[in-house]
């Protein structure tokens, strides 16, 4: 009984119009051979991320453990990626890397994304007012500084910390939402359709999300894929300076910057760790290309 209903399900569901703008999206989507390469690259990153004490050879060398006898271990059948000065194994803490470099991620985009929205599309809808004004000379003195030199001024100040790292980028990657999404709403602000729902008397609420906001989710989503590997590469340069995640806590980027004092005798140490990271954001890159192929297609 209850297979024949979830068969019914399924058949129902193909006949829908849902299922034929899924698989219209997966064609534009799937043209590409680099989003597909994108794609294997950001779920495998993302299955690495969840299951690292289970995938992770030597899951209790993650935080604290030493063992001078296998130090400087070069890249071998035991450890693939070698081991570093205290013996942990590379290959076991770049898996937790993963794990902290999309956490990183995932909390700053779900902390900026929100409000960034919101602030664009009040700001395009009332365009010409001095509610955009404000809006958009805050986000202006934002984005006139370069998004690396804002976080490292900001955790400079800061009890160095993962957290911390945290909300210095979030501080500072709002505005970029702010501008994107003020740009596509100013654009279709005098749509008929628009027009048409203030003459009926809808709320602005229900302007702003319920006809605005569902035509800026392309550029949203796409934003928000590349954005990934932009908030990984700045949490791993805060790392890399010592202003984010600290020892042992394997951050990829601490990670590389403890492998430098040792190269290039002990390379395996810093360079693996540093592939680990252009992996990420080349998975990333390619699947937001692919997102933006979706969204391009559905407007042609």
């Amino acid at each position: 009984m209850n297979l024949n209903f979830i068969h019914e399900r399924i058949e129902r569901f193909k006949k829908s119009p849902r299922y034929d703008s899924l698989r219209r999206a997966w064609y534009r989507f799937s043209r590409s051979p680099l989003n597909l390469v994108g794609l294997a690259i950001a779920i495998s990153s993302i299955i690495i991320a969840l299951f690292a004490p289970w995938i992770a050879p030597y899951p209790e060398h993650a935080e604290f453990y030493i063992n001078f006898d296998e130090a400087y271990q070069p890249p071998s059948l035991k450890h693939p990626f070698g081991t570093d000065e205290y013996g942990r194994d590379i290959l076991s803490r770049v898996f937790f890397g993963f794990r902290f470099s999309l956490m990183m991620a995932g909390v700053v985009l779900s902390l900026v994304v929100p409000p960034g929205v919101l602030l664009g599309l009040i700001a395009g809808y009332y365009r010409g007012t001095w509610i955009e004004h404000v809006i958009m000379r805050i986000a202006d003195m934002f984005i006139a500084v370069p998004p690396l030199v804002l976080a490292l001024a900001i955790c400079s100040v800061l009890t160095p910390s993962v957290f911390n790292a945290m909300m210095a980028v979030s501080l500072m990657w709002w505005p970029w939402y702010t501008r994107l999404v003020y740009n596509v709403a100013s654009s279709i602000r005098n749509e008929y359709f628009v027009l048409a729902a203030e003459v009926i008397g809808a709320s602005t609420a229900h302007i702003l999300f319920k006809e605005i906001l569902p035509n800026c989710l392309g550029a949203i989503l796409t934003k928000v894929t590349l954005d990934v590997g932009w908030v990984i590469l700045i949490g791993a340069g805060l790392s890399f300076v010592g202003l984010g995640a600290q020892p042992p806590t394997p951050d990829l980027g601490t990670m590389v910057a403890e492998g430098g004092k040792y190269l290039p005798t002990y390379w395996w140490i810093s360079i693996f760790p540093g592939l680990a990271i252009s992996y990420i954001i080349l998975g990333f890159n390619l699947l937001g290309d692919g997102v933006r192929d979706i969204f391009a297609g559905e407007e042609r």
